[in-house]
């Protein structure tokens, strides 16, 4: 039945009879929450070594006595100290490390080249199957003595070794016999910073650089150690230190010796120093003009063009020189022909002639190129389309030193997309998924949003490439195509605020991105589950309480802001308040409907997925509701698989969203007693903002598309 266009005004009685919607935002009172002794504040993040309960104090005590590791080198000590540093502080007793194993109770950490005399044959045995960085961490008796071996192939091992013992402990659960192993599904895990030089950080939200430039390399921050042992405590081994959108100056001499510092630092935690950089670099800082954009950089060349012998040798010395400063430098990571940033076609080049170049100069030293796929122009009919077209012809083309890396989504990190098709397309190129902590498109620093169900989401997305089961964690560990060399990178959300990353729950994001890069088919429940265990001193009632939170916290967000396959409906300003109005080339809204054609009928942009998908996405009956009208231009007034027309279906979800967000409040201030009272107030005043945030996008979109109807 046609229904006349509905306004704001005129529903919202309607929208308060079902409850969905509070009369008004208004902040929830907040009482003062009782004090329940000494809590953290935050700022130890997930390694928050809590005081064990006196039972556990004693079975771990009878565990671990003393501690043996022979080894000396800067990650092995760190190891160790680390060790000992837990135990003392939650089992209440400071424990010693010795130079031999024997005694009761001894937890002996090294490599297998320095524990195999004192392991049993089965210990030695599994430890030789393990791959880079994997441990062993086993109950085992020596010397008639009951010990704990930690034990690797590598010095990094060893330490992911420990943090694992270390998390068992902080889990509270008592585990006096041990036999496990773990080995890492990617082999580089790494994260993005998009830090600038002058202190600022792009799409940054929990404060400003941690690296302070000004000050390097004569003054070193505590935090860099604290940061690199915090990488290391979740396995990641590579950080990427600069923004994307890098300057040129990254690469002169004087910034050199600073980067030379912080690699030294992030070495004893066993992670590799990445740079961005500028591919216009090798041009002299006046820059040129004919005929070419004025790029600018540190060289004394008048072109970066890829193909000429002059830039390959530009090039080829920087790398020398970097690796003379840093000899476990990892390589480059590059935005080229990107929103405005200089690529190879400003010379009638391709990817792979820029690529190539970069990564040959690299190669002699052991360098990767990490080469990103986010590129677009908007002159097509979907940007979505873009990256597809630009690399999927080129593969097999790149060196096998390079990665190309992309995006989860093909728009720009929203907060529900399909996965890019690229993941399944190209067998004979290496590609690294990059995903996004910092959460530019999700409420920065006010919302409340575990991301862990998103990338499990995408993870556990199949591409059928190899027919089903093709998982994009398949492709992106390598296992897919029997590719050695795998990649993830996080873009970082760090910052020097005193919470590191904004709030106590954006931490929970960078802990997660570390333990999905380190096995992506773990769960997201679970990874929530260790995180607050490892953060919060609280009863196993508030544990569920705030598990429940976090993971119900995304799927909100995306209700209140997105819902349906709805993308990018921000302002281009910040991507914080919403602006339908100003993106009507993304939603497509008219007086008929709602969505963006993307079927065969449209863009074909479903095109770029294997056949099985392409049946699934082509029609709007068998499309998954959360992708709707991301394929399909919907009729308002059609009726969904809910019972609900897409325009109630639209306001359902709307005001599902801000329900949840208050049902957040609602619990958090019932934890009033159990969480550190500085760490309660903090998150509590993120949730009441977050409150305002729900209901600003919900009214401003609601009452926009309601304007657009014509039903």
């Amino acid at each position: 039945m046609k229904r006349k266009k509905l306004l704001l005004t005129a529903f919202l009685p309607c929208l308060l009879a079902t409850g969905l919607l509070r009369p008004a935002c208004a902040a929830t009172d907040l009482t003062t929450p009782r004090s329940s002794g000494d809590r953290s504040t935050g700022s130890s993040l997930w390694l928050n070594y809590h005081e064990l309960a006196p039972s556990l104090q004693k079975d771990w005590s009878g565990v671990v006595r003393q501690v043996f590791s022979p080894g000396e080198s800067a990650i092995l000590l760190n190891a160790r100290d680390e060790l000992l540093l837990a135990i003392g502080q939650m089992t209440g007793r400071q424990v010693a490390a010795t130079d031999s194993p024997a005694g009761k109770g001894t937890v002996m950490l090294g490599r297998l080249d320095q524990l195999v005399d004192f392991l049993p044959k089965s210990a030695v045995e599994k430890a030789s199957a393990l791959t880079e960085g994997g441990y062993l961490i086993e109950s085992i008796t020596t010397g008639g003595k009951p010990a704990t071996a930690i034990v690797s192939r590598d010095d990094a091992g060893v330490l992911y070794g420990v943090f694992h013992f270390v998390r068992l402990m902080q889990s509270g659960e008592s585990r006096l016999r041990l036999s496990l192993s773990s080995e890492p599904a990617i082999t580089l895990r790494m994260l993005n910073h998009w830090d600038n030089l002058d202190g600022s950080i792009e799409r940054g939200y929990g404060g400003r650089s941690l690296w302070k430039w000004e000050e390097l390399p004569e003054q070193l921050s505590p935090r860099y150690e604290q940061y690199a042992r915090y990488c290391a405590s979740i396995g990641i081994n590579a950080v990427a230190i600069n923004n994307v959108n890098a300057n040129p100056k990254i690469l002169r001499e004087d910034y050199l010796k600073k980067v030379e510092v912080l690699a030294g630092i992030f070495r004893k935690w066993g992670i590799q120093t990445y740079l961005c950089v500028s591919f216009a670099s090798p041009i002299r800082p006046s820059g040129i003009v004919e005929g070419r954009p004025r790029w600018r950089g540190v060289g004394d060349l008048e072109s970066a063009d890829p193909l000429d012998p002059e830039v390959r040798q530009w090039w080829q010395t920087k790398v020398d020189e970097i690796y003379t400063l840093i000899p476990d430098f990892g390589g480059f990571l590059v935005k080229a022909d990107s929103e405005g940033q200089p690529g190879p076609s400003s010379y009638g080049r391709t990817h792979v002639d820029g690529a190539n170049m970069l990564a040959d100069a690299l190669a002699s030293h052991g360098g990767t190129l990490i080469w990103r796929a986010f590129v677009y122009d908007n002159k097509g009919d979907d940007r979505a389309k873009e990256a597809y077209d630009e690399f999927k012809p080129f593969d097999s083309k790149f060196l096998d030193n390079v990665f190309i890396q992309v995006k989860n989504g093909p728009l720009d990190f929203q907060p529900r997309e399909p996965f890019t098709p690229l993941f399944g397309a190209m067998p004979q190129t290496h590609l690294a998924m990059e995903l996004q902590i910092a959460k530019e498109y999700l409420g920065h620093a006010t919302t409340l949003a575990y991301l862990g169900p998103m990338w499990a989401e995408i993870l556990a997305s199949d591409t059928y490439a190899k027919g089903s089961g093709s998982t994009i964690a398949k492709v992106i560990d390598g296992s897919l195509y029997g590719q050695k060399k795998s990649c993830i990178a996080g873009v970082a959300n760090t910052g020097d605020g005193p919470e590191w990353c904004g709030s106590v729950f954006n931490q929970a994001n960078w802990y997660a991105f570390g333990r999905l890069a380190w096995n992506p088919r773990l769960g997201a429940e679970e990874i929530a589950d260790e995180w607050i265990r490892m953060t919060f001193r609280c009863d196993a009632p508030s544990r569920a309480a705030i598990l429940k939170m976090m993971m119900g916290s995304h799927e909100a967000l995306v209700d209140y802001t997105m819902p349906l396959g709805l993308n990018l409906l921000c302002a281009y300003d910040g991507h914080y308040e919403p602006s339908p109005a100003t993106r009507e080339a993304f939603h497509k809204a008219d007086s008929k409907g709602l969505g963006f054609n993307r079927t065969k009928r449209g863009s074909n942009y479903v095109g770029q997925y294997h056949p099985e998908l392409q049946s699934i996405f082509n029609d709007p009956d068998k499309t998954p509701l959360k992708y709707l009208l991301w394929f399909h231009h919907v009729p308002w007034d059609k009726q969904l698989s809910t019972g609900r027309t897409l325009f109630d279906e639209l306001t359902f979800r709307y005001n599902r969203g801000v329900k949840s967000v208050d049902e957040m409040v609602q619990t958090w201030k019932s934890l009033g007693g159990e969480i550190a009272p500085a760490t309660h107030a903090s998150v509590m005043k993120k949730l009441l903002e977050e409150q305002q945030f729900a209901c600003l996008w919900r009214d401003e979109c609601v009452r926009y598309f309601s304007g657009v109807a014509d039903f």
